[in-house]
Formats: C-alpha cells, structure tokens, sequence
C-alpha cells in the first residue's frame, strides 16, 4: 500500500484508542499494533519519512488494513497481546521461548502428592512456577521433603477405599518421611497445613514457618516430648539456613517484579527478577529481536506483560531502571535510586549484561592459552571453509566507528598465529573524507594501511577481513587496486547482521556453519576490531579532540548531545524536529534551548 491509497481510506479510520492489523496481498496477518489514535497512529507508517528500513519492508507489504475499536488504552494493550500469541505475525516481537521450563505441581487429590513436571494440565491442580533453574528446583523438592512429610505413592486415597481399610502403611511411614494417611492416621486438615507450609517455602515465606515451628518446638519440650522437640528444632534450624542461602535483599519489601533492559541495535535483553517478602525467589532473561524499528520503551512493556504472565505474578509494584507507559493503573511503578530497591535494580542489570556476555562468549573462539596444534587446527579449519590458497596465519580485520553518525574513525586489528598481536592494532583518524561516508573512510584506512607495509616491505597478511559487507568491500579492493596489490593477499567482507562472507565480485555470500569454529573464530576477530574501534572513539572524545555540534550550544552538555543523537540519529534530523518532540527525549528546558538555537533567525 502506498500514501495516496492510505490517503483515499485515512478518513474512514476513527480517532479513539484501539488495535490495528496490517495483512499482506496473500492475506496473511503481518503486523498487529496498539494506539491511543489510530488514525495518528497508522498514519505515522505511511508518512514520507520512516524510521527505518524494516518499517518501509513492513510498510511495503501492507495489502489490508483492520481495525478495532475498545474503550481504553489498557484494553488495546491486553487484546493486542492476545493477537500476537494467537497468530505470531512476521513483523511483532517474537516473546515465546521455545524451552519448556519445570513447574512443582500439587495435584487435586483428596491428600495431594508433590511433584516436578514439564506438562502444564488444565486438571484443576495448582501448578507453582514455573522454575527456570531445574538443579535449583530439585534441591528445593529435596528440601521441602525433608520439611513436610508427605505421600508420594500413587494410591487413590478416597474416603471410601481409606475407610474400607484397603491400604496399609509402607517403608516411609516408617521412615517418618509420611504420616500414614492411607490407613487414616493423618486427617486432611493436618495434611493442607503441611501443603501450605510447601506453598510458603516455595514463596520464600519463610518466616511464618520458622514461628510456626519454634512454637510447636516449645510445646514439645513444655510436654517433656524431647525427641520431638529437637526434630522441631533441626527442621527450624534447616529454614533458617536455607533462607540464609537464599538472596534476600530485606525483610521489609513485600512483593515486587524487577525489570532492567539492555537494547543494542535489533536486540534487547531483558531480566526479571520475582521478589516474594524481600527474597528473590525467581530470575530470568530473555533476548529479544526486534522485526520492525521499536522503541526499547514498547519493548520492556510488551516483555513485562508477558513474563508477568508466564510467572503468574500477583506483584502491584515494578521495579524499573525509567518510567513507562504500562496501560495498567492498579499497578505502581518504581524508579529507585537509593536504598534496597535500588540495589534490587542494580543486581538485575547486572544479571542482563551477565547474560548478554555469556551468549557472546558462546558466539565467539578465543584461541588463547590453547595448545600449537589446536589453534593450527581452527586455522586450517578456516583455510578450508574460505578455500584460501595458504592457512591465513597472520589476519588483519578494519571496521569503521562514528559517534551517532559522526566523527568517524577507523580501527584495525591484527592476529597471529590465531591469537591478538596488540602491538600491530592500528587506529586511523579519517583525512580525505568529509562528513559521515563509510565507504570512503574504508577506503582511505586500507590503503593507509597497506601503502606503509609496501613501502616498508613488511610482511603482508594472508587474509584481510572488511567488517561491513560488500559495499565496504568494495572500496577496499579498490585502495589494493590503486596500490597494485590486489592478489597478494585474501580479501573478504563480513556482513554485519547475517554473519555472510563476500568475496571481491561474487554476487553470492558464503554461509560457515553457524557453530564451527571457523565461523566463532572470525566473530572473534571482529568483537575485537568493534572493541578496539570503540575504545578508541570514547578516549578522543574525553580527550577533546572531537566536538559534538550539539555541544557547541550553550546550555547543552554532551549527555544532552548523546541522548538527542540516540533518538534523531543526526544534527539534520535534530533541526527539524518540533519542541514537543526535543522535549519528550531531554525536557522542557534543554529542549527550549535547542529549538530555539535553530529557530531564532526564522
């Protein structure tokens, strides 16, 4: 669908809050979506501007539009929700996990046995969870044995079969690991206290228990029952060291959910923490890729929905690193920055940048400390998947880095032998280029590089890796060209996101196997040229030698300059942004300061 057709039906599309679906020619659901006004809202797709090249793929497509009208902005977000669970359409975030996650099941039994399972039944039993650490959730059924005596034979304990005397006890009774209620020795009502006590462990409700237990203890001992007394007081101590392992932040804080983001690019981590009387008593992180450009505010909001969901919360406070628009007025919601709250926030971010650094480090090869033969091995390994002509030894890869769109730099790594010679990294500060053009500073960085190692007749790497796919590749074979030293060595581009490799002239890329070493290897290679390249651009920055625009503007600091350039990209973008807009990303009175230094002479 293009403008002028949006145009001719823009009118019959109502101004009140609800749900929007976009469908394809072939009439399939791509995209479902919120909004206070819909007909702002879908508008905002079919503007001459986009935010971004998925939103013009997703824009593209759009065959059919329908859409529903409910009463409030909490209604359009429960029922877009549900739409994108029932149908996953191509262009939404995609929140399921594909793992299944254990649950401790207490059955709807007459005397309810305790168990792990994986399959969630609509049987009528309550199932707690679920658990995202199975050790974890075996260790507590353990524990909670060893706490409550409970059945666990399979027996079917109705009144009539227990009263007809069908049953008789087994070992466990005899162990005192049951109650013998298959005989009728243990009334169901002494068998649910035992069940809620279970309730209140998993919970991390420990403190009624801890009480409930010295009382029974000092009964005990008050009735000269001594035995039973120091078991009372083993089971209290047991608690009482378990709650020690357990993170306990205070005893103060009732039920919270903690959530902290961690946005790059397409992607975004998120981690939740399940905080039950001041214990943390669940944590999970999900990544998240992004179909279509979305704020990290829609992200965080649409994944605390679902995770609040999955772990059937019942928590009323959200512990969040900023405030978001959460269509849901019973809940309240917390910015912290002092105290235990604080400290809650800080451990989840802490959890998420964990997270994030663990997949990376299972994305990546790192040959250092391995043996001679292993690192040949990788190398070799590589040699054959790119089908070089010699095993590439010595490896240099350039990467190009700017600060918001400006600035740029080039940085170059170089490995030996499979492992990072540091003393060969090379940084280039951009000479020949004006403005904000990737493909020449590649080119001018190349054959900087490269010309020095000619002239100085240094030896020459057996494989050059472009990190920016085949248009930056491009300009690099042609800085060899120039210098006449195309053919000396293997030359390949790396494409950002699809993880390809492009050789000089070929249309089509080359795809390694996703978990060979070779392919880790070369994301190894490039996390280094990334970390290098960056490392580098902050400590020109903090050293004065580049100067933001933004900044130049009295009032207006490099934070301020930082925050604009995330939300508008560009200086260009930021002149033509209204006041409205400047102040919802920087405040009323920055951006006052900024409208009116490119508005003054209008």
């Amino acid at each position: 669908m293009i403008a002028a057709e949006f145009q001719q039906l823009s009118h019959t599309i109502p101004l009140q809050p609800g749900i929007y679906k976009y469908f394809d020619a072939s009439n399939e659901l791509i995209y479902v979506g919120k909004a206070k006004s819909l007909r702002k809202r879908i508008a905002s797709y079919f503007s001459k501007t986009f935010n971004g090249q998925k939103t013009f793929e997703l824009v593209k497509r759009i065959n059919r539009i329908e859409f529903t009208i409910v009463d409030n902005e909490h209604d359009a977000f429960l029922l877009e929700n549900a739409l994108i669970k029932e149908y996953q359409p191509k262009y939404n975030i995609n929140l399921k996990d594909d793992k299944t996650y254990p649950y401790i099941v207490i059955k709807k039994e007459p005397f309810p046995r305790i168990f792990i399972t994986r399959k969630k039944l609509r049987d009528g039993s309550e199932y707690i969870g679920p658990f995202t650490n199975a050790l974890m959730i075996r260790e507590l059924m353990i524990f909670i044995k060893q706490m409550v005596p409970l059945r666990n034979c399979k027996l079917a304990l109705t009144d009539y079969n227990i009263n007809k005397g069908k049953f008789k006890v087994c070992l466990e009774y005899h162990l005192g690991n049951c109650k013998g209620p298959c005989e009728g020795y243990q009334q169901k009502d002494d068998y649910q206290e035992g069940i809620q006590r279970i309730r209140d462990i998993v919970k991390g409700n420990l403190g009624a228990i801890i009480q409930q237990f010295k009382s029974e203890m000092l009964g005990f001992a008050t009735n000269l029952q001594f035995e039973k007394a120091e078991m009372m007081k083993k089971k209290m101590e047991a608690l009482q060291n378990y709650q020690s392992k357990s993170v306990v932040i205070s005893s103060h804080l009732n039920s919270l959910d903690v959530f902290s983001i961690l946005k790059e690019d397409d992607t975004a981590y998120i981690n939740y923490l399940m905080v039950q009387h001041g214990t943390i008593i669940q944590t999970h992180t999900l990544k998240v890729e992004a179909k279509i450009e979305e704020q990290e505010e829609d992200i965080l909001c649409q994944t605390i929905f679902h995770l609040r969901q999955m772990f059937n919360s019942s928590s009323t406070e959200l512990i969040l690193p900023y405030v978001i628009d959460y269509p849901d007025e019973l809940i309240k919601i917390t910015v912290p920055k002092l105290g235990d709250k604080k400290k809650l926030l800080d451990l989840s971010l802490k959890n998420v940048n964990y997270y994030k650094e663990e997949l990376r480090k299972k994305k990546i090869l790192r040959l250092e400390g391995k043996s001679d033969i292993e690192k040949l091995k990788v190398l070799y390994e590589l040699k054959e998947n790119l089908q070089l002509s010699e095993v590439p030894r010595h490896i240099e890869c350039f990467d190009n880095s700017n600060f918001q769109g400006s600035y740029p730099v080039s940085a170059m790594v170089c490995f030996k032998e499979g492992e990072p010679s540091k003393k060969d990294y090379r940084h280039f500060n951009v000479k020949t280029v004006e403005g904000i053009n990737d493909f020449a500073t590649m080119k001018e960085a190349v054959y900087r590089r490269y010309k020095r190692l000619k002239e100085e007749e240094q030896p020459l790497p057996q494989l050059i890796i472009i990190d920016g796919g085949k248009g930056q590749l491009g300009s690099a074979v042609e800085a060899l060209n120039e210098l006449g030293m195309m053919g000396l060595m293997n030359i390949v581009g790396l494409a950002k996101n699809e993880e390809e490799i492009f050789f000089p002239g070929d249309t089509q890329s080359v795809k390694l196997v996703y978990d060979g070493d070779g392919l880790k290897f070369i994301r190894r290679v490039r996390d280094e040229v990334h970390r290098f390249g960056i490392t580098f651009h902050r400590n020109q920055r903090s050293k004065g030698t580049f100067k933001n625009e933004l900044e130049d503007i009295k009032g207006i600091g490099e934070n301020t300059a930082v925050e604009l350039f995330k939300i508008f990209k560009s200086v260009k973008n930021i002149k033509e942004q209204s006041l409205e807009e400047l102040t919802k990303v920087v405040g009323k009175s920055k951006a006052k300061i900024v409208f009116d230094h490119y508005h003054s002479g209008l």
